[in-house]
């Protein structure tokens, strides 16, 4: 087809309802389509739709617009960036704002997590630390720590290697036998002596043990890093337990085992603090981040490594490569710049600060629909909360979609739903009204589908 056939065909075809072309992502396709859910325009904490209806934020989007939607001195940024620098490689070549970028996150991470690698995305961000973590095993002598250890529910993207250390069973199970020599810890969730629980439970600490069990089968010779998300978001809120994440620091340090922090959504306020380390007092060795970043208005991730392990690469000659990874966008100059005007976004408005004061409030909200029918578990922290539904009879998911179908359409809020568990993530600016607004919300759609 020729360039003008295609011009024309797509003056004549793409009305509001062709919606066929595009394969959508982590969606069903086909109930999507017979019963769209379109959004046109956001603002603050709303949603609108074509028609003009508004509808409440309750997700930040995909755990990404902490700071709210379309901010003006974001958008400026954005806009001012364009007009001067379209695009710079970063392959041998360099642009201001990337180091400025690089220099403000790393102000914000736990001390001696120093240097900052760019990608665009937390899939990207995840094989990178993966990659980082097995090449520093090379470049120190240890080339036979190969094994990467994940945990059961672990969400770490959509990568090779993060499908590979991750745990939900749906993103794996398609794509073959993925990478070879990695092994998972146990889920950190036990609803029998968890349920119920804001914040961090106090059962659970035990299970970083089963890292042991792992060093045993396999030697520690063998294995080269260990990745966690200290609230693991995608399958559904489930917070860390108490001084688990310490006694994986301990094992890990015991026998010369990277630990990696996948911060994708805990980074950049989600849990009251620039990163979910600084709130627990442990510090990995590499922390991935997105989303947060640049408050979801252009797609950026990134690595944050500790000196030493970034000065492990710093041999040789200087005029060769030290790590022969990287892609074409990262750093892009519209998403540094978004980036450095959405910290400062986070810093003027005190945004982390603010939602450390308004988790009580939040988990209070929460935990008060414990008594609609079918809820059978509610976990807090932070501004998350997962609460889980029971199925419909021999219709796993059903209810789910069914909730965040009804969300949508008939009460104007946004919810994730992961089978049959919701997530309730918004932005970090949500007033104690719509908190309230949200909640009352959540408990019809949960009654309207009991």
């Amino acid at each position: 087809m020729s360039l003008d056939e295609v011009m024309e065909r797509t003056a004549a075809d793409l009305v509001p309802n062709d919606l066929e072309a595009f394969w959508m992502p982590f969606t069903a396709n086909r109930a999507f389509k017979k019963r769209p859910r379109l959004i046109s325009r956001a603002k603050d904490m709303h949603y609108f739709a074509p028609d003009g209806r508004a509808v409440l934020d309750g997700t930040a989007g995909l755990w990404c617009t902490n700071a709210g939607h379309n901010r003006a001195p974001i958008v400026e940024a954005i806009r001012n960036a364009a007009t001067e620098l379209d695009f710079a490689p970063t392959f041998q070549y360099g642009h201001p704002t990337a180091f400025t970028l690089a220099s403000r996150i790393a102000d914000l991470a736990p001390a001696g997590l120093d240097h900052v690698f760019f990608c665009n995305s937390g899939s990207e961000a995840v094989d990178t630390a993966l990659k980082i973590a097995l090449a520093y095993q090379n470049v120190i002598g240890q080339g036979a720590r190969t094994r990467l250890i994940g945990r059961e529910r672990g969400y770490h993207g959509v990568g090779f290697g993060g499908i590979s250390v991750g745990g939900i069973v749906p993103n794996r199970r398609a794509f073959g036998t993925l990478l070879a020599g990695v092994d998972h810890l146990p889920t950190t969730y036990d609803r029998a002596h968890q349920a119920f629980t804001k914040g961090e439970p106090a059962y659970g600490a035990h299970f970083a043990d089963e890292l042991e069990r792992i060093v045993g089968l396999h030697d520690p010779s063998t294995i080269a890093a260990v990745i966690v998300e200290p609230m693991a978001g995608s399958t559904g809120v489930i917070p860390a337990p108490q001084g688990y994440l310490q006694r994986l620091r301990d094992i890990c340090d015991k026998y010369g085992i990277l630990l990696i922090f996948d911060e994708v959504i805990t980074g950049f306020g989600r849990l009251g603090h620039a990163f979910a380390a600084e709130r627990y007092g442990v510090t990995p060795d590499l922390i991935t981040f997105a989303k947060g970043v640049t408050s979801g208005a252009v797609p950026m991730g990134g690595v944050l490594a500790r000196s030493s392990i970034h000065d492990a690469f710093m041999r040789g000659p200087e005029h060769v490569i030290e790590l022969f990874h990287g892609y074409t966008y990262s750093a892009h100059p519209l998403a540094c710049a978004a980036g450095i005007a959405t910290l400062d976004l986070y810093a003027k408005e005190d945004l982390f600060a603010r939602a450390r004061k308004i988790e009580p409030i939040w988990a209070d909200a929460v935990m008060s629909l414990r008594e609609q029918p079918g809820v059978l578990d509610i976990r807090t922290v932070g501004l998350t909360a997962g609460i889980d539904l029971a199925p419909k009879d021999g219709k796993p998911g059903v209810r789910g979609y069914q909730a965040l179908e009804t969300a949508f359409h008939d009460l104007g809020f946004m919810v994730r739903a992961t089978g049959d568990t919701l997530a309730l993530t918004p932005p970090l600016i949500i007033s104690e009204d719509q908190i309230g607004e949200l909640i009352e919300k959540t408990g019809k759609v949960i009654a309207a589908t009991a």
